[in-house]
């Protein structure tokens, strides 16, 4: 992988890992076509040139291709293709001793446009894929911290913390289905499954998508192809943020190692939206433009905060790459990999 620039983040990803525990066995990661999928498999990756000798199989709807394709050509690594929300797909899939559940349309607009498709990935996906792991296996399940909305806004909230969600709400699809995805690991863990749910913030990176509408990568791109930054709002929601490779040490850790069935992941810090758009003009030198009348996207909570007090106090203080550095290398992705002309 030396000449994939995913190399030098999975380092990132893998510092304090405990690389013992994943020397050989198999392993399946879903997901793999998101932005924290993408950094995971390029953390097994490294693991492999290393010398481990795990067989890492990695799940793919659409066709793989350019550094992605690249990162995952070798002969422990094996793609398959195929759609989770299938039960003829999860039924043929191998058992593996270590399995990652990343996918679930984490992007709103396309849990917003798939909504069966989303429950489904994040419940029966979930429940069929435990079924794939032996007993003393090993289960991530990549959650998410909109599982707090409902809560007052303004506190880091703690995995005890429980919010909650209206049905008719239009991200009830991913938000509740994630929670019954969590409670499908509590169970499990009841069967002898060491299986662990990471309710993920907001985390960026080098690897989104072309079509990842977040917006983080909307701004970069209106940056690069308009040379400014109109905003659709204010920008007055509050995000955590943080680094893929981060979060991805953070999830290893805990799936690892960790003692509890639930974990926060995130960064440090709240930003308002406003304030990420800022920082992207600043480092590309164009203007941030706010609309006269605000147009916030539908049902998207105002702030949602979380502590990470639990796992620091299990596994010590956590080291983070500044929100600017992260961002300087996620300009640096969007440039290179932008199709010629866009």
């Amino acid at each position: 992988m030396s000449e994939s620039y995913f190399h030098d983040d999975a380092g990132i990803a893998l510092d304090g890992v405990p690389r013992h525990l994943l020397q050989d066995g198999r392993v399946l990661l879903t997901g793999a076509s998101g932005v924290v999928g993408i950094h995971m498999a390029a953390a097994f990756r490294r693991l492999i040139d290393e010398g481990s000798k795990l067989r890492l199989r990695v799940t793919f709807q659409s066709p793989v291709t350019g550094v992605v394709a690249q990162m995952l050509d070798h002969p422990q690594i094996e793609i398959i293709r195929g759609d989770l929300t299938d039960p003829s797909f999860r039924r043929g899939l191998d058992q593996a001793e270590f399995i990652l559940h990343a996918a679930g349309y984490g992007q709103p607009g396309r849990f917003l446009e798939n909504p069966s498709k989303t429950i489904r990935l994040n419940t029966e996906a979930t429940l069929d894929l435990l079924e794939k792991v032996p007993q003393g296996g090993r289960f991530l399940f990549v959650s998410t911290s909109e599982l707090y909305v409902g809560l007052p806004a303004g506190e880091a909230n703690r995995e005890d913390k429980i919010g909650s969600t209206n049905t008719t709400h239009p991200r009830a699809c991913y938000i509740e289905g994630k929670r019954c995805g969590e409670a499908a690991c509590n169970a499990a863990r009841a069967s002898g499954i060491q299986a662990v749910s990471a309710r993920l913030a907001l985390a960026y990176g080098p690897g989104a998508r072309p079509d990842d509408r977040r917006v983080l990568y909307t701004f970069i791109e209106k940056a690069l192809k308009l040379g400014e930054i109109a905003m659709m709002d204010h920008g007055e929601a509050r995000r955590v943020y943080c680094y893929a490779p981060d979060a991805v040490r953070i999830m290893l850790r805990a799936a690892l190692e960790g003692r509890e069935p639930v974990y926060n992941v995130g960064g440090r810090g709240v930003l308002l939206i406003r304030e990420v758009a800022e920082k992207i003009g600043a480092q590309l030198g164009v203007p941030v433009k706010l609309p006269e009348t605000a147009k916030p996207l539908e049902g998207a909570p105002a702030e949602v905060g979380i502590d990470m007090g639990l796992f620091e106090r299990e596994f010590g203080g956590l080291k983070y790459v500044d929100f600017d550095e992260g961002l300087r290398r996620t300009i640096a992705w969007h440039r290179r990999e932008r199709p010629a002309g866009a």
